[in-house]
């Protein structure tokens, strides 16, 4: 009997329509907007998916915790991005170790991280890359801080037990936390702190023409409205841009390398993917939230798994869809043609699961629930990397 082997990627294709929100605004307060096919489009930034993804819809760590298909319930170490790491986690708690540690000491300590860890730019907080660091990366350099303190360490000593602490860093397990694991590292001070990532998310784009209005606003001044001396005049005016549409969203995981980025631990890969798929599905992003509540599911969720080329189906919807009738279901039958287009050109083989709401999927791939295609996928994480034949 054959046991299935690994497959190289797992790909993970959605629709999910909103309707009068502004899900990722631009420097200017606008929703933003990407040409494609000769007609602009609605878009969510990847930066801005994965950042909702990565916290499950919640803002802090403890939060996020509690959700039972949230990347911090799996209990692998996650961390922080910033640009204060010294001054804002590792000197307090240092300090708080060392009460009688002088400024001096203090400040000649900041200084030796600040250099060692942003590089030349380190001394200046604006210029600084904001970096991604595991907690057991910062749970390491806070112990090396502390005993820096506790031996007042000059300047030399600091540096020179500074690139012995990085090179003891190195070697701990999921040190640079799971995100870094997910979706890369890149560190332009230092290159062997770079992470390939496995996770590659596309923006989501509408697969018809940009829909929009302004929306304009008043903001009424409630001690005004009340005093019948005052003008009527409202305290403030203005325009919010909002938009509706049928988003066609596209993951990519590169299963080998985010096995290796986890350990060699295929379990907790297939546990994380498993995730992934709920919070692709589930997780919303969205600016003004307070105002337009932009919570949507995806209706539509195609999931594959194979050695083949990874491809995005966007181009399905090269040529905008029309904005009429039923155009959700278009956007299905559209995808679905031009899947099997390409299962034709390519003779592709992989395997494949869809979840549609109350809608008629594409033909060929089983009907499954969200929780089916995450087990679906996480089970196919978790097999063998190659094939392998047990005995009849």
């Amino acid at each position: 009997m054959m046991v299935p082997s690994r497959p190289r990627f797992i790909q993970i294709h959605t629709l999910t329509s909103y309707a009068g929100v502004l899900l990722n605004r631009d420097d200017s307060g606008m929703a933003k907007r990407l040409p494609f096919g000769g007609t602009t489009r609605t878009r969510v930034s990847s930066q801005c998916l994965k950042r909702h993804w990565r916290f499950a819809g919640q803002e802090d760590h403890a939060a996020a915790a509690k959700i039972d298909f949230s990347l911090q319930s799996l209990g692998v170490p996650m961390g922080e991005r910033t640009k204060e790491l010294v001054t804002g986690i590792i000197l307090p708690a240092a300090a708080k170790a060392n009460p009688a540690a002088t400024p001096e000491q203090l400040k000649l300590v900041s200084d030796a991280l600040h250099a060692e860890l942003y590089g030349k730019n380190g001394a200046d907080a604006k210029k600084r890359q904001a970096l991604f660091f595991g907690e057991p990366e910062i749970a390491h350099l806070t112990a090396f801080a502390r005993s820096a303190l506790s031996q007042s360490l000059g300047a030399d000593q600091l540096k020179a037990s500074l690139k012995e602490a990085r090179a003891n860093m190195a070697a701990l397990k999921d040190a640079a936390g799971l995100e870094s694991a997910l979706f890369g590292r890149m560190v332009t001070s230092d290159t062997a702190a770079n992470r390939d990532a496995p996770i590659h998310v596309a923006h989501a784009l509408t697969v018809h023409a940009m829909e929009r209005d302004l929306d304009f606003a008043t903001a009424v001044d409630d001690l005004r409205q009340r005093d019948p001396e005052a003008d009527s005049g409202s305290a403030g005016m203005f325009d919010i841009e909002l938009t509706s549409g049928v988003f066609y969203g596209y993951v990519n995981i590169d299963v080998d390398l985010l096995v290796k980025n986890l350990g060699g631990d295929a379990a907790v890969a297939g546990a994380v993917v498993g995730r992934l798929v709920n919070l692709i599905a589930k997780v919303s992003p969205g600016a003004k939230k307070g105002s337009t509540a932009p919570f949507a599911a995806a209706e539509f969720m195609l999931v594959e798994a194979s050695n083949e080329q990874p491809r995005s189906l966007m181009n399905a919807f090269r040529n905008a869809l029309p904005l009429k009738g039923d155009v959700f279901q278009n956007a299905i039958q559209k995808l679905g043609s031009h899947l099997a287009s390409l299962d034709a050109a390519y003779d592709t083989v992989a395997s494949r699961g869809q979840m549609v709401a109350g809608m008629t999927g594409v033909e060929g791939p089983e009907a499954m629930s969200v929780k089916g295609l995450a087990n679906f996928a996480s089970d196919a994480v978790r097999t063998a990397p190659v094939e392998t034949f047990a005995a009849p």
